[in-house]
């Protein structure tokens, strides 16, 4: 009967927990020391972090989906027949284009030109609280000159258009709830007072931009249609044109009677009495976490790399 030779045993393969014990305690001391650094950043870099404050409204799409959509569907028929598209019949829903819009780089572009926010997006360090007024960094805007400073090549440090557009999409949200179809709009800002005007100002022109919109497009079919009912001495034809005209009319009457064009404001944006931003606490809890992670390994690397060299 053949002898079955022993398997070899390798202790090396085992983790001994008491050793693993023993080169922690002996290297506790580093550990703190790690730790407490690492704990120590954290809650500096925490308190050097600027407070952030979001401001939000809580808006409804308008009942009758902004009013063009609606009455220029009523008589889609007679304008296929006459041979004309109204732009309102294509069964687009006006508060997901509006939502769309609002986060377009055309949009926020022209709205951060209009309300006159390049210095307060773009070189506002933080908001003084008491003076209620914008800290500035003066490497990248002067307030005494009032002009953008130079960099080493001397040319202007002004932020470009996609500069602030991408800036402020970072500080917008956006979101609908799937149940009720409501949509919220917030915004982050180093300021309560700016992150409250700027919400209301953004749901107020977005309300004028789909009014005038649609006005503008209404006023271009009348004006179409107008035309085609100069053309034409058909008796049917012309009663087609006049009821066409009758519908963009009241599209631009009813458009100028709601302030609300698109979105109804169900909760307004208000002053944020706390913070969002930052969370002090939870970094100078990850950096303690971190830094006891990082002090335990570099005790256990040591240790290795010396046993291996013959050192322990």
């Amino acid at each position: 009967m053949e002898e079955r030779m022993p398997q070899p045993y390798y202790q090396d393969d085992e983790i001994d927990l008491k050793e693993l014990f023993l080169v922690l305690w002996k290297g506790k001391f580093l550990i703190i020391a790690i730790t407490a650094f690492f704990a120590v950043a954290g809650v500096i870099f925490a308190l050097m972090k600027p407070n952030v404050y979001q401001s939000s409204a809580l808006v409804a799409p308008a009942q009758d989906g902004g009013g063009a959509g609606r009455l220029s569907g009523q008589l889609g028929g007679l304008a296929s027949l006459a041979g004309i598209s109204l732009g309102g019949g294509n069964g687009s829903d006006p508060t997901v284009v509006a939502k769309e819009i609002l986060q377009s780089r055309a949009f926020l572009a022209d709205f951060i030109h209009r309300h006159q926010l390049e210095v307060s997006l773009m070189a506002a360090t933080g908001w003084n609280l008491g003076g209620e007024v914008w800290e500035l960094d003066q490497e990248i805007y002067s307030r005494e000159t009032g002009s953008w400073q130079l960099d080493d090549d001397g040319k202007s440090l002004e932020p470009t258009d996609w500069d602030m557009v991408k800036k402020f999409k970072g500080l917008l949200s956006v979101s609908e709830s799937k149940d009720t179809g409501m949509v919220t709009i917030a915004i982050k800002s180093l300021s309560p007072v700016a992150a409250k005007d700027w919400v209301q100002k953004l749901v107020k022109d977005i309300n004028e931009h789909m009014r005038a919109q649609d006005i503008e497009d209404a006023e271009a079919r009348i004006g179409y249609l107008e035309k085609k009912l100069s053309e034409t001495n058909i008796a049917g034809m012309q009663q087609v044109f006049y009821q066409l005209i009758e519908s963009e009319t009241r599209t631009v009457m009813l458009a100028n009677a709601q302030p609300e064009y698109v979105f109804k404001t169900i909760d307004p944006a208000v002053v944020p009495q706390e913070k969002s931003e930052p969370k002090r606490a939870l970094i100078a809890a990850v950096a303690t976490v971190l830094g006891g992670m990082l002090g335990v390994l570099v005790v256990l690397v040591r240790h290795y790399m010396r046993e291996g060299r013959g050192e322990v």
